[in-house]
């Protein structure tokens, strides 16, 4: 193949074609930031696990994106125990996870692009409908994201945390970033089946 053919070959979006993309637990992270009146409360989770799949012509997606719940840590040993034991209930709920159904935007060959997914968001026994903005940067198939969102969790059902003396915010905020690697589905023409799960 001609240099110029190949790399005219590479420039072309990634456009009707099935993908999936297995993130690596070992390079994510998920934060979370909290307001109260006396100061503010940052803490982390562990991913557990994440596998997405998507339709690039079709925007059907699949998978899911599980945090280990019982991995919350806030640097407080107190305000750790009764978050899982009182707010987050984790012996009972021990997984948060997000599973995708839709996704809008389109996945650029190289550099940075961002994308919408709309999916289902467990928490605490219950399901919430969200989309999630994606900032994705794409390098030879490995690919880098971040997103930033925002949970109502008192509005949810969740425990409000809130004291006489310590007001606590209704609202968490959300940062994750995660990596992985993407790689094309085989059998993606019509009526035939994927080994990403035939979307």
């Amino acid at each position: 193949m001609k240099p110029a053919l190949f790399l005219w070959l590479a420039c072309l979006p990634l456009a009707a074609e099935e993908m999936a993309v297995d993130l690596n637990p070992a390079r994510a992270a998920v934060t979370f930031t909290l307001g109260a009146t006396l100061h503010t409360v940052h803490g982390s989770f562990k991913l557990k696990r994440g596998n997405l799949r998507f339709d690039t012509d079709t925007g059907r997606a699949g998978g899911e994106i599980v945090v280990d719940a019982t991995s919350g840590l806030t640097g407080e040993g107190a305000r750790d125990r009764r978050m899982h034991k009182e707010i987050l209930e984790t012996a009972r709920y021990p997984e948060v996870a997000f599973s995708p159904d839709h996704v809008t935007g389109q996945l650029s060959p190289s550099g940075e692009s961002r994308i919408d997914v709309r999916g289902a968001f467990q928490l605490h026994g219950a399901s919430h409908e969200m989309t999630l903005h994606f900032l994705v940067q794409n390098q030879g198939g490995e690919f880098t994201a971040t997103t930033d969102f925002t949970i109502p969790y008192i509005e949810w059902g969740l425990k409000n945390p809130s004291t006489f003396v310590l007001r606590v915010s209704d609202k968490v905020q959300m940062h994750i970033e995660a990596a992985g690697r993407a790689s094309a589905c085989s059998g993606t023409a019509v009526g035939q089946a994927s080994e990403c799960g035939g979307l």
